[in-house]
This record gives C-alpha cells, sequence and structure tokens, in this order.
C-alpha cells in the first residue's frame, strides 16, 4: 500500500470503512455470546493479553520502537486505566442488556469528547450545531434509558447494563481526552494502542481474580472461535486497519462511516440474538446518529483527525 494521502475514499477505502464498521457492529454480539462460558473481567483481560501479543510483533515486524518513551508513561497508564474500567464496564453490562442496546448507549462517547475538548483546546468551543446535536443524542438516550424500568423490558436488571454501557460511553470519552490532552498525543497511534491493550490485560485480568472469576475448564470450540474474533478481527486487525484509513484519507470523511458502527449492532443483536426490538430504541439510535453527525461534520479537521484516530478504535 502506498503512503500517499488521498483527497477523497476510493473503493478501496469505502470497503474497508464499510467492513470496519460491520466487524464493530459484530462486537457486541460475538462478547455476549462468549459470555455463556468466560465470564466478563477475564474475558476482556483474555482479549487485551492476545491483541497486546500481536500488536507487538506487527510493530517489531515493522521496525517501530516498542519501548514507550518515558514522556508518555503519565498519560499511557492514565489511559490503559481508563480503557480498562471502560470494557469492564461494558462486558459486565452485557451480561444484563441487550447487544443491541449496548452500542446504542456507547455511542454517547463521542459527545463526551465533545464536551470536554473545550478544557483542553480552546478552539474547540461547541457551536451552536454541536449543542443542538448534543442535546438531540442526549434525549434519544434518555428515552431509551427509561425502557429499562418498564415491565416491557428484557429483563428486571436491563437498567443496570443500561447504566454500565453509559459509564462505559463515558470512560471512552475520557480516555480520548486524555491522550489529546497528554504527551501521548505525539506518540504513534500504535503506541497509544499498545499502552490500552497492555494496562487494561494487567488490571481486568486482576480485578476478575478479585472478583473470583475462573477461566472455563474446557471451553467449547465456538467459544474460543469467538475470543478469538475478537482478539484477532477485532482489536487487531480491524484497528490497524482505521489506523491506516486516517493517516491516508480525510478524516473529515471516515469519520461519519462511524454512524454505521451501532446500526449495524442494532441489526446483528436482533438478526442474531433475537433480541427485541423496540420503538423506544429505533428512536434514540435515530437521535444518536443524527447527533454525532452533527457533532463530528461541525468540528474542526484537525480536531476530527486526532479524536477519531484514538476514539473511534474501539467502538467493539
Amino acid at each position: 500500500m502506498s503512503d500517499g494521502r488521498r483527497s477523497h475514499l476510493d473503493a478501496r477505502a469505502v470497503a474497508l470503512l464499510l467492513t470496519c464498521c460491520a466487524v464493530w457492529g459484530l462486537g457486541q454480539v460475538a462478547i455476549k455470546l462468549t459470555l455463556a462460558e468466560i465470564p466478563p473481567l477475564l474475558q476482556s483481560a483474555a482479549r487485551s493479553a492476545g491483541a497486546t501479543v500481536l500488536l507487538l510483533a506487527w510493530m517489531r515486524w515493522r521496525g517501530e520502537p516498542i519501548w514507550p518513551a518515558r514522556a508518555t508513561w503519565r498519560g499511557g497508564l492514565a489511559a490503559g486505566a481508563l480503557f480498562a474500567a471502560e470494557f469492564g464496564c461494558m462486558f459486565i453490562g452485557l451480561q444484563f442488556t441487550s447487544a443491541s442496546r449496548m452500542v446504542v448507549f456507547l455511542y454517547m462517547a463521542p459527545f463526551v469528547v465533545a464536551l470536554g475538548m473545550p478544557f483542553i483546546a480552546r478552539n474547540e468551543r461547541l457551536t451552536a450545531w454541536q449543542t443542538v446535536g448534543l442535546a438531540t443524542a442526549f434525549g434519544g438516550v434518555v428515552w431509551a434509558f427509561a425502557e429499562g424500568f418498564s415491565a416491557a423490558a428484557a429483563g428486571p436488571r436491563q437498567w443496570l447494563g443500561d447504566a454500565l454501557g453509559i459509564a462505559a460511553a463515558v470512560l471512552w470519552g475520557a480516555t480520548t481526552l486524555v491522550v489529546r490532552g497528554s504527551a501521548l498525543a505525539r506518540a504513534s497511534a500504535e503506541m497509544s494502542l499498545l499502552y490500552q491493550l497492555a494496562v487494561s490485560a494487567l488490571l481486568l485480568g486482576a480485578a476478575g481474580v478479585l472478583a473470583g472469576e475462573s477461566w472455563p475448564e474446557a471451553p467449547q470450540a465456538a467459544t474460543w472461535a469467538l475470543l478469538a474474533f475478537q482478539t484477532v478481527v477485532i482489536t487487531f486487525i480491524t484497528y490497524l486497519g482505521w489506523f491506516w484509513l486516517v493517516r491516508h484519507y480525510p478524516a473529515t470523511q471516515i469519520s461519519v462511516f462511524t454512524l454505521l458502527t451501532p446500526i449495524f449492532g442494532l441489526l446483528a443483536g436482533v438478526w442474531l440474538l433475537a433480541e427485541p426490538l423496540t420503538a423506544r430504541l429505533v428512536v434514540a439510535l435515530a437521535a444518536v446518529c443524527v447527533g454525532l453527525w452533527l457533532v463530528s461534520t461541525r468540528r474542526r479537521r484537525a480536531a476530527v483527525a486526532a479524536a477519531t484516530q484514538e476514539g473511534a478504535a474501539r467502538v467493539s
């Protein structure tokens, strides 16, 4: 592949973007199915650990430094801890709520970034359209969240899974803000991802042990396949593919494609897991997509490039 920058999306870029969004949309389904045998914290730790090994091998093959610069340690460790907390909330939350609902709540993360960026960069103040987008998305999420308390909810503790999904979105957004506001912003995308994967593997593994989780004695072949899909395809291949796109194509154009991920996720949950498709959830999805479009299309090009590179690669 050439290292030159492109001014527009070509057929190869569109195909790769559609593939990434579809794979990320399947991520919640893969996690939920794997939860039948592998508990949430240990599952997330195994996924991060496996992706760490693959990423280190990739960086070594590419001749990139695998030991981080001292200046990035503080930001890297903070980002890794937030990443661990985010995925801990997401994996635990999927025990109580549906995959299709989780992916909608997770997409509050870009709005957390939009709210927090003015505290990091003064030229990142919210415009009127961004404020409208935030309000639209927030209203949709509140509308969907209220369903978790109703008698028609999928389970009596669905509200807890929904709340953990929102917490995961806040943590995802906070991770992006830490990366943007620390020395890690000047590190390579691979190094930033390496911090998050390696630190989260350690913290989530320790949390799983402390929580009394145990690895199943003989997981079924399907469970291993699902875990491999999460580790190799989602956390390694598509993340690197996304980073390549950010480097070679206009971020303002590719960022719009992230709107497809919650749509793919909702459809995957309904189709593969027979999850209920309620009117409230459809309204919430539409509100989040419209709000995200308003926020992302009004953001400055440089801000979109940096925030997209760090944040959107973790939608799975």
